[in-house]
Formats: C-alpha cells, structure tokens, sequence
C-alpha cells in the first residue's frame, strides 16, 4: 500500500479528500456567506420600563441586556402590543394587531383534562389564516425552535408544533413555578412542562436553566443552517425566585425591589449565557438577537404588589397608560447594523416581524399586517417613524397615539399615580411631549384633539 510524504497511506488520503470535499460541498456542513442571517427574539416577561443598566437603573445589574445594547441599537419610545401577556405574544408572532387575531385579551389556563395529553389534532387555528413568525421563516428554509413560555393557547391548532415550530420547550400556561414546574393557582396544581408535545419530568431543576440548556442544543444541532429561535422567558413574572447569590446582593433595597431585583438579575444571567453559546459557536455576526419584555412589570398580589420601576410613566400591567406599555428594545447584529447607538423614533412590537424579514431577505408581500420594517431607523437616527398611529385594546380600555396626542377610553390606572375622576376615566387625553408621566388630563382643554382622535379610533 503507497504512502505519501506525511506517511499516510494513499487509500486513506483518498479517503480523507473525499471526506474533505463532502464536507465543503454538503450545505449542511458549513454555511455559505450568502446565507441568511439567524433571528433571537429574546422575551422577557413583566419587566418594568427602565428596569436595566442601559435604561438608567442603578439599583440592579443587568450586565447580559447591556451587552446587547453595546453590540446594537437601543429603542426609548418602543411599545408592546398589549399591556398583557398573550396579546403582545400574538403581536410579536402575527405582526398584526392581537384583536385582529382573535387575541384580545390573556388565553386561558389549561384546565386539568387538557394538561394531560399535549399530541396535535385536527382543530381550527388560534390565529385563523394569520402566519406566526415562526411558520413564515419556516417557509423560507429556517429551522425554527420556541424555547420557554406560551401563552397563546393549548386547544388544537393552538401549541407551538402547530404554530410553526419544528422544536418546543416549555410551558403552555401562563407561568410555572421554576422548580417544580407546576402551574398553582385556580387549582388543583398542574404539572405544566412539555417537550414536542411530550411531558417532561426535571423535579428541582430549575427553569430558566432548563431553556438555556435547549436553546444550547438546539444552536449546535443547527448551527450550519438558518434558524430562528424564540426565547420566551418566564421571568421577571412571579412567582418571584432569584438565585440565592441575587437575593443577599440585592438584601438591603426595600421589599418587594429587593426579590424583583433578584430576579431580574436572574435572567440576566441567563440571557448572558445564550448570547456566550451563540459566540461560542462563532454565529455572533450571523445572529439577529431581539430583545424586548411584553409589557410594563406586574402590580399583582402574587408579585408582592410590585417591585418592578416604570420610571417617570404612570401605570404597570393591564394598563395603556405609558408604564403598561412602553418597554425596553433592543436589537443587536454586530458587523451589520450599528452598535452603541440610540433611537427614540416610535416603534411598537408588531414591527419586529417585517423588520427581520427585511434583513433577512424574506417576502411579506400580502399580508395584512400592522408591523413596519424599523430598518431605516435602525440605520439612521434621522429617519422618521413608519407610524403616523398607534394603537391598543385590551378589553373595554382603548389607546390611541397621534403623534405628542395619545388618548385613552375606560383607563385602567394600575401602579402608582393620583387617583382619576369617573370623567378621567371615560377619556383622557395625555401629551406625551410635555408631560410623558400623564398626570395632567387634557381633555376639556383640547376638544379639538379629542374629537379628532375619537374620529380616527373608529376609523
């Protein structure tokens, strides 16, 4: 048998060129330059307004979100869909307005008898004819995982395999207890974790661990190939349970700041873990990393009444007002977009789709969606907002943003802030630019704007 100068026989040189050649020439070996970029959408759950280094808190580290914010383009005027959690999912996911896809308000619990066989059926889709994000990059030749939290139903037509995703993690109802993974209220307590559809038991593991560990997997088994993850996290949401480390850090700011700083710098941690996997893997410059929480943090009895920061804007959970809805957001692609930098043009959670089908190269011609691509403004501090409007609904409470105007029907003021007047309730009229923490009611003062943005409510 011939040997060739290194001393390797010629058949086992053969051997090792054509292995060398299949691995160039096999598309799932090694990615080609023109391939697509990765998209994260990294999706916090009731984290307050400016609760982050980078917003300008100084009482709780976040050091994972600033790194983000470094390596990419810092939003302060973004706003969720919806001040609750299942309607600013379904934004996010549909880029449509929630109520356009039958998601006005939270999805209900899964009663005992559907939490104890997830298998897909036949059955009418959760969002009618709407495309998710995830079944559009699907389409177009992405592997497409959702790690953590649902939230958008559990009926037939309503899970995540059946929502576009070739790969699910997680929880179906609203939250779980992180260690035993239990959803524990209207009871009796229901063992509530799933992989593809399949009950998964890790007793005492704990959760946010848990998604770091398969959102990991997942980017190995698929680093030579396009895809598009969803991390949905479970946390700042009660029940409150940062890690012992936090909790003695964070031991002498007042309660409840001191269990929601805690947790906050929790997830941290772990969204600092992922953004180390994917460099890991050398995909840092191939990964479109999204990072925006659902709403404003939670004023609930379960969260202690409170804890996460809104900063100067009234209102928290459940509420249109500023601090119901304006939200930290930050996209990062290093070596493609710009880094370190800010933007305060108006932007809103169903723009994230048609932005990243932008970068990414992917059609959304006809489709009837509410999003607008933020690529310009992404790229230039001086381009204008794609919205001339905005607007929410969550049950009988409604808003409407024109510009300085935002206007609000049966106004639900949660958090902190001076009580309203029945007729404060019915309609209040806020400018934004003089006075952003809405305290004053403009309403008998400018006729004019009310009328005018009553007008284009209905329209």
């Amino acid at each position: 048998m011939g040997r060739n100068g290194n001393g390797i026989s010629t058949t086992c040189f053969l051997a090792l060129c054509g292995l060398a050649v299949a691995v160039i020439t096999n598309p799932m070996q090694a990615r080609s330059a023109e391939d697509p970029p990765n998209v994260i959408v990294v999706y916090t759950d009731d984290q307050g307004s400016v609760d982050a280094g980078c917003y300008g808190a100084t009482d709780l580290q976040t050091p994972g979100i600033d790194r983000l914010a470094r390596r990419g383009v810092r939003f302060t005027q973004f706003y969720a869909a919806a001040p609750v959690c299942s309607p600013s999912r379904a934004g996010l996911l549909t880029g449509r307005y929630p109520w356009r896809v039958g998601m006005e308000g939270n999805a209900g619990a899964p009663p005992p008898e559907h939490l104890q066989n997830l298998e897909n059926a036949e059955g009418a889709r959760s969002f009618g004819e709407a495309k998710t994000m995830a079944e559009i990059f699907a389409d177009n030749g992405y592997a497409t995982a959702h790690i953590g939290k649902w939230h958008l139903g559990y009926k037939p037509g309503s899970k995540p395999l059946d929502q576009g995703f070739d790969y699910s993690f997680g929880h179906i109802g609203g939250c779980i207890d992180n260690y035993t993974h239990f959803f524990y209220w209207n009871g009796p307590n229901r063992h509530d974790l799933w992989e593809n559809n399949q009950r998964v038991r890790r007793p005492g593991e704990f959760f946010p661990d848990l998604m770091v560990e398969k959102a990991t997997d997942y980017l190995e088994a698929h680093q030579d190939e396009p895809f598009f993850m969803y991390f949905a996290m479970n946390t700042p949401h009660y029940p409150y349970q940062g890690e012992p480390e936090w909790l003695k850090e964070y031991r002498d700011l007042e309660y409840p700041r001191n269990l929601y700083a805690a947790f906050v710098s929790t997830l941290d941690e772990r969204i600092d873990r992922l953004i180390d996997a994917v460099d890991r893997l050398g995909l840092r410059e191939e990964t479109i990393i999204i990072f925006q929480p659902d709403h404003g943090h939670s004023t609930e009895t379960r969260a202690h009444g409170g804890g996460g920061d809104n900063g100067p804007y009234r209102g928290a959970k459940f509420s249109v007002f500023e601090g119901g809805i304006r939200v930290p957001a930050i996209i990062s692609w290093p070596g493609n977009l710009p880094e370190g930098e800010v933007r305060d043009q108006l932007a809103h959670g169903c723009d994230w789709l048609p932005t990243v089908a932008d970068l990414c190269g992917v059609s959304l011609s006809g489709r009837d969606i509410q999003g607008k691509s933020l690529v310009k403004v992404i790229e230039s501090k001086d381009a204008p907002s794609p919205h001339s409007v905005l607007r929410w609904k969550l049950g009988g409470q409604w808003a409407i943003r024109k510009g300085k105007w935002k206007l609000i029907h049966n106004a639900r003021p949660t958090g902190d802030g001076p009580q309203l007047s029945k007729a404060g309730r019915e309609w209040f009229l806020a400018n934004l630019k003089e006075n952003v923490g809405e305290t004053k009611n403009y309403a008998d003062k400018r006729p004019d704007v009310l009328s005018r943005l009553k007008l284009l409510w209905q329209e």
